[in-house]
């Protein structure tokens, strides 16, 4: 038995991924990671915990990098959104998602998205990070197939190859 949420439904725009889209006949109290998945279309982000606690939904909000699922999405209207989708244009692959390829960093590919995040929001605010810095990075984001030291080593290369670029 489904239950109506109280309240009439309502409507407003978030801006995600550079585009603005309208959202409509929503509830005012869902979750961020509700609207873009089901709502918007936008299944990248994975809902797995709901609590904020294993990073699976990991979307930037004005540059930061949140849980969607305890962001209310009304609340985000004059927010910026990122999420894995918009990431890289034309659907093209970032650097960060080739590595996880040829490092073997996805496994199931549930948690893959939001670390994917993570780690563009890591190396844009720290380009040349330490493993410590890594390893407290993306500790909001729970991996249980890979053991972490295949998506270290996916950072370590884009640190690398982003270095030998720089230095041509």
């Amino acid at each position: 038995m489904t239950q109506e949420p109280i309240g009439s439904p309502e409507i407003y725009r978030l801006q995600v991924n550079g585009e603005s889209h309208d959202v409509q006949d929503a509830w005012l109290g869902e979750s961020l990671l509700y609207v873009l998945r089901e709502r918007l279309g936008l299944p990248g982000s994975k809902g797995a915990c709901e609590q904020g606690e294993c990073g699976s939904c990991t979307v930037l909000l004005d540059g930061a990098a949140v849980c969607a699922c305890l962001v209310m999405a009304a609340s985000a209207t004059d927010a910026d959104i990122v999420t894995v989708e918009g990431l890289a244009p034309d659907a093209a692959l970032t650097d960060v998602q080739a590595a996880f390829l040829d490092e073997g960093a996805v496994q199931c590919g549930f948690c893959t998205p939001g670390l994917i995040v993570a780690v563009h929001h890591l190396l844009e605010h720290n380009p040349e990070p330490s493993a410590l810095e890594t390893r407290e990075a993306l500790s909001g984001n729970i991996c249980r197939c890979t053991g972490y030291g295949r998506i270290f080593a996916a950072v370590d290369a884009v640190v690398a190859s982003r270095a030998d670029q720089a230095a041509r």
